[in-house]
């Protein structure tokens, strides 16, 4: 055994690392982010159709939703910070653009309770929300509820994968408030598909979007030098921020790394309500 590892490691193998090394070198061409915006033009919904952006964060997917496709868009999220940061960034928006500010609309909302009408609105926007929510199922019937029929629900969700070690999930799902179910397909899927959902399109992703930042801006290698400095010098940045925000912070950088060494993986679905 280790004459045939010594043999293969430092002969056979060092013949053939610069021609891998030079393969790996080579984009893979990863799909972005545009993807969910291209799957959307291609519902070919008309001008003003009526879209909820769930989960909306600080509203930067809402604006480019009615900047693209002159959506009447309508924000929901449960963190007031994030409706006030939404409404600055539709403000600063509108200056250049008038007609958006007119098309977009935050308000505070949960999942499990949209404030909308019933069968009310073409298509769902839900970009990395699933996992704060604590009933998928409560959340689902919600979509459901208010889509209209032959409405559509977008969905961008990361799952945990098997690398993913138990330690490690059970401390980063605690620190970013993960429900660890909602990180597994078969449980998300069994949710949509029990509330009444059609599945449309599936698209695995696994580390593409991460490929992509990093290959477009390195944003992925900042997370990982930001990574090792928290893990080496933790009592630095604890005295400087707090444990809560060292934390935080720390789970954050974990994500997007763990997206890369696929420990995570990403999917996208696009749902159909009958």
């Amino acid at each position: 055994m280790g004459s045939t590892f010594l043999h293969e490691s430092y002969d056979e193998y060092p013949r053939i690392e610069a021609a891998f090394q030079d393969a790996l070198d080579e984009s893979l061409n990863p799909r972005g982010p545009e993807l969910l915006y291209e799957l959307v033009g291609e519902l070919r919904l008309p001008p003003q159709a009526n879209v909820l952006d769930l989960g909306c964060g600080e509203g930067q997917h809402s604006i480019q939703l009615a900047k693209r496709f002159r959506f009447a868009v309508r924000g929901i999220d449960p963190v007031q910070r994030h409706i006030e940061l939404a409404h600055q960034r539709l403000d600063e928006a509108a200056k250049d653009g008038p007609e958006v500010g007119k098309l977009v609309r935050f308000e505070l909302g949960a999942a499990e309770s949209i404030p909308m009408k019933d069968a009310s609105l073409d298509l769902i926007w839900c970009r990395e929300v699933l996992y704060h929510i604590g009933s998928l199922d409560n959340a689902f019937a919600e979509c459901r509820r208010v889509l209209r029929t032959g409405g559509y629900l977008l969905i961008y969700h990361n799952f945990a994968t098997d690398r993913l070690e138990p330690g490690e999930a059970e401390w980063q799902w605690a620190t970013l408030g993960v429900v660890p179910a909602n990180t597994n397909p078969q449980h998300v899927e069994a949710a949509f598909v029990g509330a009444g959902f059609q599945i449309d399109q599936c698209i695995e992703l696994a580390s593409e979007f991460g490929e992509y930042a990093e290959e477009q801006t390195g944003q992925v290698a900042r997370h990982l030098i930001h990574t090792a400095r928290l893990l080496r010098a933790p009592e630095r940045y604890i005295a400087m921020f707090g444990q809560t925000a060292y934390n935080i912070k720390l789970g954050d950088c974990l994500w997007h790394v763990y997206r890369m060494i696929g420990k995570l993986s990403s999917r996208v679905y696009l749902l159909k309500s009958p």
